[in-house]
């Protein structure tokens, strides 16, 4: 069986029919689990099915042919997580003003849950996915890529696929913020991270080595600890590093969740210890600690992307471009009194 159907639009009923050499009515019961159909027709359809690359259009039976479907998807990591709430609202915003839909869904951090939901959304003909990525291989989406849905990826970039991408410029911000304890001094630094397997932290750990290098110090990799996933987990590590003999004299953290942990591990202590923090939040101005925080505009990421999206929607072709966003760094908390 072989198809001549080209793969410059997505492929419909009527061309599995073609190929299958069956009715329409024969190709949609098979696509509906209707039963009794005979089994050398089912097995002829399918394999229609998978040469064509076709996949069910839930919104068939409301939509004329080529008509959109005035709906965009957005896949983030955790809507409880302030961040991705950000995202959610600002991505929102641009698709009403676009008289859009916007569905949200969350991956948890899982890389097949991602990969089932961005195919969820797709077999919904979403007129185009926004995506905060979960995993590294993104290649399972290059043949609706080619079909023409377009896709915009946020915070971190794609792998397997090539599209448009918005940044934050964490390496440069984690430049920065560590080059600010360095200009203080500072050489023993606790650097405290989530997962090295993450883009974001792994470009956040690069900039704080291209802010060491300078001074000679050695990369001293026991002021390194991983795995850290919350506030808990960040002041047990704090409480480990300041145990040590010769303990940092200050801290870098890579999320706001980790910044909240060592702060409190710091104010417990009465430490005199220098912080510095990725990500700026709602109480950092009223912390009981003086900190330092690497700050960006989230709902500029989000309007950013929701943007791009749009213009890919309303017929943009150009070659797909990386934006990155800048950082900055702003004074945060009060010291205790």
């Amino acid at each position: 069986m072989t198809s001549d159907v080209g793969r410059t639009r997505r492929p419909t009923m009527v061309d599995v029919a073609t190929l299958a050499g069956v009715s329409l009515k024969t190709v949609s019961r098979v696509v509906n689990n209707t039963p009794n159909v005979q089994p050398e027709l089912v097995e002829r359809v399918l394999a229609a099915v998978a040469e064509l690359g076709f996949r069910r259009n839930h919104l068939a039976s409301s939509l004329r042919s080529g008509q959109t479907t005035a709906t965009i998807g957005l896949l983030i990591e955790e809507i409880a997580n302030p961040f991705y709430a950000a995202i959610a609202g600002a991505a929102a915003e641009v698709a009403r003003q676009h008289d859009t839909m916007l569905i949200i869904a969350s991956s948890e951090e899982d890389p097949a849950r991602e990969q089932q939901l961005l195919r969820d959304m797709c077999a919904r003909r979403v007129d185009g996915l926004l995506v905060v990525p979960a995993g590294h291989d993104h290649s399972f989406l290059r043949a609706e890529v080619e079909l023409g849905t377009p896709m915009v990826f946020l915070d971190r970039p794609p792998g397997g696929v090539l599209a448009d991408t918005v940044l934050l410029d964490n390496r440069g911000g984690a430049r920065a913020g560590v080059g600010r304890l360095v200009e203080a001094g500072h050489r023993r630094i606790g650097i405290l991270l989530d997962s090295i397997g993450v883009y974001t932290m792994r470009e956040r750990l690069d900039g704080a080595q291209d802010a060491l290098a300078p001074t000679g110090a050695p990369y001293d990799t026991r002021l390194v600890r991983e795995g850290i996933r919350d506030p808990a987990a960040a002041s047990r590590v704090v409480a480990e590093l300041l145990d040590q003999p010769d303990p940092p004299t200050a801290f870098f953290s890579m999320n706001n969740r980790i910044t909240l942990g060592v702060v409190e591990e710091l104010c417990r202590r009465g430490s005199d210890a220098a912080l510095v923090g990725f990500d700026d939040f709602d109480l950092a101005r009223l912390m009981p600690y003086p900190l330092t925080v690497i700050a960006y505009d989230t709902r500029e990421l989000a309007r950013t992307a929701a943007e791009l999206l749009f213009r890919r929607i309303e017929g943009d072709r150009s070659w797909p471009r990386t934006v990155v966003l800048p950082t900055e760094l702003v004074e945060r908390g009060v010291p205790p009194r």
